[in-house]
């Protein structure tokens, strides 16, 4: 007899090989109809799949991550079954599940228009309608290579080829077409109902830009129609809060192809940035941290000593002068450790905390920039603190709380918690590897924060703790990090004098809040859909004249409000009250004060706060002291 034992540990015994597909339907109809996989250990198998020897048995439904796996997996192949339907002479290449989706990459002749896109997902409803069977047979792989230079599919050929010759390979076949894949894939087409073809976009064959151009078509695939709504809704509200979009509307910045992957700051933009940079200067001044500042440009000798010549040197940009070779920082953290070496340190110096807005440079493929968010110059809020081992778990727990009141003046209250531990390769004893971890894991503890422990995700010089921010649309950004380095002072001989007037090397801890203040912005202004809080919005308040006769009371108007620090201006153009009133709300300023001849005679203002709030009229002072409340208060 073979034994099946399911998830809630109850048995099943069949006389025989039994598939997934089986033993669904022994327990019920409607498990069996819901079934697309089945999960033995670790493994994802087909339904089809025989289980020939006593095993451990889920069945995989839509409701399981794997089946949403399982979907969107299978709606990629069905995919490339439309277009070679369509477009019979293209070819099919590779299809992998990526995040909330997948896409597929295929060569052809020409582009892929709009029409094209929907013409395939067209295509794709009706073949999922047949209800096709999808099934898997094995071939040796030379008789793969065959079979698919046979159909003219060179691609695949190729793909095959690099598989060692030893080795079965797996196709799978839906009605007229077949493709390579390891598979699983939901049992029948039918099970594919929720799926949407997003966008089309260049690839090169295997990554390599030697190679040839492919088109990428992006789709996204859900267990249900309404997850599938949930999702379109939500792609509709991050394209309003595109920050690019944004930053172009709002006048905060732009990029420019004459220095690609840098930010030409705009003044209002501008302004946000100094709010936020200023903001974090009075973090550390606060906390303990002396700000210092490094040179852009370093010899290449000392990033032979760090590891960067060797390991990093492809990301970063160099250069040359009078016989030597030098690079510009992609780090603040070598520099650090050169202002600690000079004079001697004690152990009485220790913690020693330095902080520096520093401008790092990374050559980022054109293909990774993104806007703000990703760029080949941006600015870190980087701190270091050298310290003993005895002092790691202060200094980590006094870093959370620090880093929780900032995410929370900033608008974010959820933040993920999450641990990496040390990888196979690494440096320094097990001893002090222990000691860290635990130190970095009982600071969490210390601050009430649940977490995650991700093993063997440590860097190879020490454990560390990543802070993850959560956003307006759930969306998560990983901005804040503490990590323990051992290696780094010892390679560049940092030391300190211990109390028996010893030399040792301190611990090196790499601490940033906010991480690439570009970055942050953008996160910023897309929580904020571009109306940023009071404190942090470039114009704070705006104050227009109905008519020519209020022009010199606004102007002392806005005069009052910038001698009590507020970003005020002024419009006093020759245009209807409420096209200016407009204008002024697309901006997304705060307050927008208006002023005729009643507000002028009375010493008021009338004030509307954003969102179309009519707060009414109020004398100047009164007003002064309501922006100025939200302001300390970071509203």
């Amino acid at each position: 007899m073979l034994n099946i034992t399911l998830p809630d540990g109850s048995q099943r015994q069949f006389p025989g090989p039994v598939t997934v597909a089986e033993v669904a339907a022994s327990i019920g109809t409607g498990l069996a109809k819901a079934a697309l996989g089945g999960k033995i250990g670790d493994k994802i198998v087909d339904t089809s799949h025989q289980i020939t020897t006593d095993s451990p048995l889920a069945i995989v439904t839509a409701k399981d991550p794997e089946g949403l796996e399982l979907i969107r997996h299978s709606t990629a192949h069905l995919l490339a079954y439309a277009v070679k339907d369509l477009f019979p002479d293209a070819q099919v290449t590779i299809g992998p599940v990526i995040e909330n989706g997948f896409y597929y990459d295929f060569a052809y002749k020409r582009p892929f228009t709009p029409e094209d896109l929907a013409a395939i997902e067209k295509r794709m409803t009706a073949l999922a309608s047949k209800d096709e069977p999808i099934v898997r047979r094995v071939l040796p792989r030379d008789e793969a290579v065959a079979h698919f230079k046979a159909l003219g599919e060179h691609y695949k050929a190729e793909l095959i080829g690099s598989i060692p010759d030893d080795q079965d390979v797996s196709l799978y076949r839906e009605g007229a077409f077949e493709d390579l894949c390891r598979g699983p894939h939901v049992p029948s087409t039918g099970k594919l109902k929720h799926f949407k073809l997003m966008k089309v976009a260049g690839a090169y064959w295997r990554g390599d830009h030697r190679n040839e151009m492919l088109q990428r078509v992006y789709g996204t695939a859900w267990a249900t129609k309404d997850e599938l709504q949930q999702y379109l809704t939500r792609l509709e509200e991050a394209e309003k809060r595109d920050h690019r979009k944004l930053g172009r509307e709002l006048d905060l910045f732009h990029l420019d192809e004459h220095s690609p992957g840098t930010v030409f700051w705009h003044p209002k933009g501008w302004t946000v940035w100094q709010e936020v940079e200023q903001y974090m200067r009075r973090v550390y001044r606060n906390n303990g941290y002396q700000e210092v500042k490094g040179p852009q440009i370093l010899d290449k000798t000392l990033w032979e000593k760090t590891g960067h010549w060797d390991k990093y040197r492809e990301n970063m940009f160099t250069t040359d002068s009078e016989k030597r070779e030098y690079a510009l920082k992609p780090m603040n953290c070598p520099g650090h450790i050169l202002i600690f070496k000079q004079g001697i340190k004690s152990y009485r110096d220790l913690p020693l905390r330095y902080g520096e807005f520093g401008q790092c440079h990374r050559n980022e493929p054109t293909g990774g920039l993104h806007g703000i968010m990703r760029v080949r110059g941006f600015t870190q809020d980087d701190g270091h603190i050298f310290c003993t081992e005895d002092q790691i778990l202060a200094e980590c727990g006094t870093f959370t709380t620090l880093l929780q009141k900032v995410y929370q003046d900033f608008g974010f209250t959820e933040i993920l918690y999450k641990v990496a531990t040390r990888p196979e390769q690494r440096i320094g004893s097990d001893d002090l590897w222990d000691k860290a971890e635990e130190a970095l894991i009982a600071s969490l503890r210390q601050s009430g924060c649940e977490f995650e422990i991700s093993p063997g995700e440590g860097a190879f010089y020490g454990p560390k703790v990543e802070y993850t921010l959560k956003d307006a649309l759930g969306r998560h950004w990983q901005c804040g990090t503490i990590q323990v380095d051992f290696s780094l002072p010892v390679r560049l001989d940092a030391e300190y004098v211990t109390e028996t007037s010893d030399r040792r090397h301190p611990v090196m801890l790499h601490r940033a809040i906010l991480g690439s203040l570009e970055r942050f912005l953008g996160i910023l202004i897309e929580q904020h859909a571009g109306a940023m809080p009071v404190w942090l919005a470039p114009v704070q308040v705006s104050v227009l004249n109905i008519t020519d006769a209020q022009s010199d009371y606004v102007q002392d108007v806005v005069n009052a409000l910038q001698n009590q620090g507020l970003r005020a201006a002024h419009d006093l153009r020759n245009e209807k009250i409420t096209y200016k009133i407009r204008e002024h709300s697309m901006q997304k300023v705060p307050f927008i004060l208006v002023a005729g001849d009643k507000e002028k005679a009375a010493g008021t203002v009338a004030v509307r706060a954003r969102g179309n709030q009519d707060l009414g009229t109020m004398s100047v002072s009164e007003f002064i002291s309501t922006v100025t409340q939200q302001v300390q208060a970071k509203l």
